[in-house]
C-alpha cells in the first residue's frame, strides 16, 4: 500500500526517498572506491567501514526501488516468494549492521588500548573471519522467522499495509495465531541489539579509561574523533531501529502512517548519512577523498 493514509502524497513523497537513495548509492560507493584505491586506508577500521557500506547499499536497494515503483507507478503487487525474499534481506541486513557496529567498536578498543598489537590482533584473515561470522549470525537470526512465516496459512487479505514486506505487517495477514512469531520478532531483535550494545558499552568504557593515558594531545584528539563518528552512526542505527520495532509491535495508539514512515526512514536515513558522518568526521577519509577525486596536480 505504500504509506497508508498518505496515498494522495505518494508522488511528492517519492522525491525525498529517491534523493536519499541516490546520495546513499554515491556516498557508499565512494567509500568502497577510496578504500580500494588508497593504500593508506588498507587497515581494519576501513575494512569494517567497507562492510558497513556494502550493507547500506543492499539495505537501501532492497526497499527503495520497489517503494518508488509504488509511489510513482502505482505498482503495488509483489510475488509471494519475492515478498519473503525482500523480508529476509531487509531484516537479516539490519542484524548484520548491528554486528558490524560491534566489530567497529572492538576495532577502536584494540587500536586505542593495544596500539602496538593492533596489526597483530586484527589481521586481514581475522577481519575476514569476523565478517563471515556477522553474515552467518544474521542469517541464523532471520531463517527461523522466514521459515515459520512461510508455513502459516494465508487465506484472507493479501494487502500489506506497508511500503515493503515488513515482517510484522506480513505476520498480521496469517489466518493462524501468529503470537509465537510476533514474540520471536520482538524478543530476537531485543536480545541481539541488547547483547551488541552491552559489548559496545564495555568497549567504550575501556576506551574512555585509556584515552587520557595516550602520549600526545594529537593522539587523544584523533581517538576521540574516530570514536565520536562511530557513536553517531550507532545512535542513528539503534535509536530509530528499536523505536520502529516497538512501534510496530505495541504502538496501537500510533497512527499507521507514522509507523510506516518511521520504518521507511529507519532503512533509508542511515545508508545516506553513514558515509557523510565518516567522511566529514574522519580526516584520513577526507584526505583520501581529495586524493582520489580531487583535481590532479600537473607534474613539474
Amino acid at each position: 500500500m505504500g504509506i497508508p493514509g498518505l496515498e494522495a502524497s505518494h508522488v511528492w513523497m517519492g522525491i525525498p526517498f529517491c534523493s536519499m537513495y541516490i546520495i546513499a548509492l554515491l556516498g557508499n560507493s565512494m567509500i568502497l572506491i577510496i578504500v580500494r584505491l588508497d593504500q593508506t586506508l588498507h587497515e581494519p577500521m576501513y575494512y569494517f567501514l567497507c562492510m558497513l557500506a556494502v550493507i547500506d547499499l543492499v539495505m537501501a536497494t532492497s526497499i527503495v526501488p520497489k517503494m518508488l515503483s509504488i509511489f510513482w507507478l502505482n505498482s503495488m503487487e509483489i510475488a509471494f516468494e519475492a515478498c519473503f525474499t525482500q523480508m529476509f534481506f531487509v531484516h537479516s541486513i539490519t542484524a548484520a549492521e548491528s554486528g558490524v557496529l560491534l566489530a567497529m567498536a572492538f576495532d577502536r578498543y584494540v587500536a586505542i588500548c593495544y596500539p602496538l598489537r593492533y596489526q597483530a590482533i586484527l589481521t586481514r584473515q581475522k577481519v575476514t573471519q569476523i565478517g563471515l561470522a556477522i553474515l552467518l549470525r544474521a542469517g541464523l537470526v532471520m531463517t527461523p522467522v522466514t521459515w515459520m512465516m512461510k508455513r502459516l496459512p494465508h487465506c484472507g487479505s493479501n494487502v500489506i499495509a506497508h511500503s515493503y514486506c515488513e515482517h510484522m505487517a506480513v505476520v498480521k495477514l496469517a489466518c493462524a495465531d501468529p503470537r509465537a512469531i510476533s514474540q520471536y520478532c520482538v524478543v530476537g531483535p531485543t536480545l541481539l541489539v541488547g547483547t551488541d550494545t552491552a559489548f559496545i558499552s564495555v568497549s567504550y568504557g575501556m576506551i574512555l579509561r585509556a584515552v587520557p593515558r595516550l602520549a600526545t594531545k594529537e593522539a587523544r584528539l584523533k581517538a576521540i574523533g574516530t570514536c565520536r563518528s562511530h557513536l553517531c552512526v550507532m545512535l542513528l542505527y539503534y535509536v530509530p531501529g528499536m523505536a520502529s520495532i516497538y512501534t510496530q509491535s505495541f504502538g496501537q495508539g500510533v497512527a499507521r502512517w507514522t509507523q510506516v514512515l518511521l520504518a521507511d526512514l529507519y532503512l533509508t536515513l542511515p545508508p545516506m548519512l553513514n558515509p557523510v558522518i565518516y567522511s566529514m568526521r574522519t580526516k584520513q577519509a577526507q584526505d583520501a577523498v581529495l586524493k582520489v577525486f580531487g583535481p590532479k596536480k600537473d607534474p613539474v
